[in-house]
């Protein structure tokens, strides 16, 4: 989050930071509440998967994409995920056509890696032939309302357009030629993780911040869940420290309410 973002009111800044010492939150949330999420898929045509999330006021929309390309030459029997995000001007005044700035890389990698780390894909089912043909999976992430925790809503988008997307179906020759079928089939998804942000703020943590609540805070962590509730990625953000037992008690919260959330995921 760039330093602009951060301005608030000193009057506004003591107002929420009174009310999360007494418990409570601007918008009547519990410490540990999520805001209200719905979750749309299929909702663009030429995209092999795709998602969109609401999670309160912030709004992301995930597309999902399949081109045969080659593989990496450490892993000549597995295809490629790749997650990318753009923050476009329509989601926040404070973000800015052209390159990727600090926040969209930042969110793009902490998504990317829960679900890299998770292993959420089966990369070797994407493999046509070894060494030569493999499917890449692109995954975009588009932000179209800001109103805090980017992170949670865009890994639930990314998760839920995977769990939909549809891979088409090949046939490879004897001579190692490749012929696309009409049918399509799932993609291969074996797992599902849940990323969970909580924010601090003069020494108490609260889930999913809005964005006054991320103007007012001193720093967030977020933890990553696989289905079996084993921790596969961690990410700090801010300029705020976290003592051990802080850190300690957040993991414990989020772990806690990622089962929650998954239930959100398309079946």
């Amino acid at each position: 989050m760039v330093k602009s973002e951060r301005i608030l009111s000193e009057i506004e800044q003591n107002y929420i930071e009174k009310l999360v010492n007494k418990g409570n939150r601007i918008d009547e949330r519990s410490l540990d509440d999520f805001r209200e999420i719905t979750i749309k898929t299929n909702i663009i045509e030429k995209a092999n998967g795709s998602a969109d999330v609401t999670l309160g006021n912030t709004r992301v929309v995930v597309g999902v994409k399949m081109e045969m390309g080659t593989p990496y030459p450490d892993m000549p029997d597995e295809g490629v995920v790749t997650v990318s995000a753009e923050l476009a001007p329509i989601a926040s005044p404070f973000f800015e056509s052209g390159p990727p700035t600090e926040v969209g890389i930042e969110l793009a990698r902490v998504v990317d890696r829960g679900v890299r780390q998770s292993h959420a894909v089966d990369t070797k089912k994407l493999c046509i032939i070894e060494g030569e043909k493999v499917w890449i999976v692109f995954v975009d992430i588009y932000a179209l309302d800001h109103d805090g925790n980017l992170i949670d809503a865009s890994a639930l988008a990314v998760m839920s357009a995977l769990l939909t997307a549809k891979m088409p179906k090949v046939e490879t020759t004897k001579d190692n030629k490749i012929k696309l079928l009409e049918e399509t089939i799932p993609l291969p998804i074996v797992n599902r993780p849940i990323a969970i942000t909580l924010a601090k703020m003069n020494g108490a943590m609260i889930v999913d911040p809005c964005l006054k609540e991320e103007f007012a805070m001193n720093g967030r962590i977020t933890f990553t869940f696989t289905q079996d509730g084993d921790l596969c990625a961690l990410q700090k953000g801010g300029d705020g420290t976290f003592k051990p037992s802080e850190v300690l008690s957040a993991f414990e919260t989020a772990r806690k309410i990622a089962p929650q959330l998954r239930q959100f995921l398309p079946e």
